[in-house]
């Protein structure tokens, strides 16, 4: 048989060493790669090895090219959400976010959809609830006075919280509204003053925040003052009387007020009793200093609001007066720590003409477990919070939402509802029964403020 001079037989494909043919495999002509596809069968092992190697490679060369197109496209996609901006039209990524959690994307503009975002997540049996918010000073009415722009900020803001401290506030600036007030020709004072200029002033302060009790009394007192003038009487005359009468007011049904219901719970408070309240509220603080003032001894524990953390600061004033405190941050564990005490003293934000009490949440489990442990409960409030013509049974009608603990997954009241079976008695600014009034006679309270010749 003939051989070749490698010693293979003639006719043979000659044998090829596996590094030689490894690396020639990537090197073969585009004519000779579809020779090879339409014969794999003449590919040894080590050419096969060779081939899938470098098609391995080409892949992985098309991946890089591809992801170095995508980054130098980019740019020009970040460009094109700015201008979407500009446009008044959302990015796609905020509107895909929008259709994940259920909400429309806004389409009215930034102060819409900030607004639609605050209330979204609340439920629909709940979207009576009012809340606060911050007006911007380009919606708001041409009339408004400043200093009524101030306080609706600081109320929005909760700079000022408690009731008291709002119709404070509301009293101060109406005192700047009147006296900048000049009666345009043709018209009166007591005609002209509560539709064209006080009504303003009213709508943008309950836009800021919800009015709360004292307000709308102390301003449906204000229109009956203002509407009782003579349209003849002189201008001068009847803003300064205006002007007293808010002062009278503010020293009357405020400052006075707190100090006579401070001294007359102090008076409730006996030797080495054991106090209990919740949270901070200034007629609390007023009493318990009032109390140790004129010598007493006794004990106070404050169950804390949660969210207001208030009561760290009332034990470290009522501390700093030598008063012993015991200090609790949360409603965990409450009956055994209300079956310590023997006075459980609280204050209100309102009061209803069924003796119901509107305070701070968590008030209501605070009274309810002194009232079950055998405690007194007493609340401290003002007559200008009582509401002669609204009752209230549950905490879903008259309340508020918290702005600043509202978010998609949950949201907080601001307020609760006490029944009067819980309460043992109010004390008012007025010295029945030693101070202490059941709450159920708020209206003949109300009577009696009005015409004090009723015995």
């Amino acid at each position: 048989m003939a051989t070749e001079s490698n010693g293979a037989p003639a006719g043979a494909p000659a044998p090829q060493d596996p590094k030689t043919s490894s690396a020639s495999a990537p090197a073969k002509t585009p004519a000779a790669a579809p020779a090879a596809a339409a014969n794999p069968e003449k590919l040894t092992p080590a050419q096969l090895k060779a081939k899938a190697k470098a098609e391995k490679a080409a892949r992985r060369a098309k991946v890089i090219e591809t992801k170095a197109a995508v980054a130098a496209a980019t740019p020009a996609k970040e460009a094109g959400k700015g201008k979407g901006k500009q446009d008044g039209q959302p990015p796609q990524s905020k509107q895909h976010r929008g259709s994940m959690s259920g909400r429309r994307p806004s389409i009215g503009g930034p102060l819409i959809e900030k607004e639609k975002d605050a209330r979204s997540g609340i439920p629909e049996c709940f979207s009576h609830v009012p809340m606060a918010k911050r007006v911007q000073l380009s919606q708001t009415h041409k009339d408004v006075d400043p200093a009524v722009l101030v306080a609706g900020q600081q109320m929005a803001a909760f700079a000022i919280k408690d009731s008291i401290s709002r119709l404070e506030a509301t009293l101060l600036a109406f005192k700047k509204v009147i006296e900048s007030y000049e009666t345009p020709k043709g018209n009166s004072l007591s005609r002209h003053l509560v539709p064209h200029v006080l009504n303003p002033q009213i709508e943008y302060l309950t836009e800021c925040r919800p009015m709360c009790f004292a307000m709308g009394n102390a301003i449906r007192l204000l229109k009956t003052k203002i509407n009782s003038f003579d349209i003849n009487d002189p201008e001068d005359e009847t803003k300064e009387e205006l002007l007293e009468w808010i002062d009278t007011m503010i020293n009357e049904r405020i400052k006075l007020a707190e100090y006579l219901i401070a001294r007359n719970a102090a008076g409730l408070i006996e030797e080495g009793e054991k106090v209990l309240t919740y949270g901070r509220h200034r007629l609390v603080e007023k009493t318990l200093l009032k109390a140790k003032e004129i010598g007493k001894t006794f004990d106070v524990t404050i169950i804390d609001d949660p969210y207001e953390r208030g009561g760290q600061t009332l034990a470290k004033t009522l501390r700093q007066a030598g008063i012993n405190v015991l200090y609790s941050p949360n409603l965990g564990g409450l009956r055994p720590k209300v079956a310590g005490a023997t006075n459980v003293i609280l204050g209100g934000e309102a009061i209803f003409a069924n003796g119901s009490l509107n305070a701070a949440s968590g008030t209501a489990d605070v009274a309810m477990a002194g009232q079950n442990a055998g405690a007194k409960v007493t609340v401290l409030c003002e007559t200008i919070n009582f509401e002669r013509e609204r009752v209230s049974v549950d905490a879903l009608t008259y309340n508020e939402i918290d702005p600043e603990r509202n978010t998609a997954e949950c949201f907080r009241l601001l307020y609760d509802n006490t029944q009067d079976k819980y309460i043992s008695g109010v004390v008012t600014e007025f010295e029945s029964g030693g101070g202490n009034s059941p709450a159920q006679a708020i209206l003949a309270l109300l009577r009696m403020r009005e015409d004090p010749q009723i015995a």
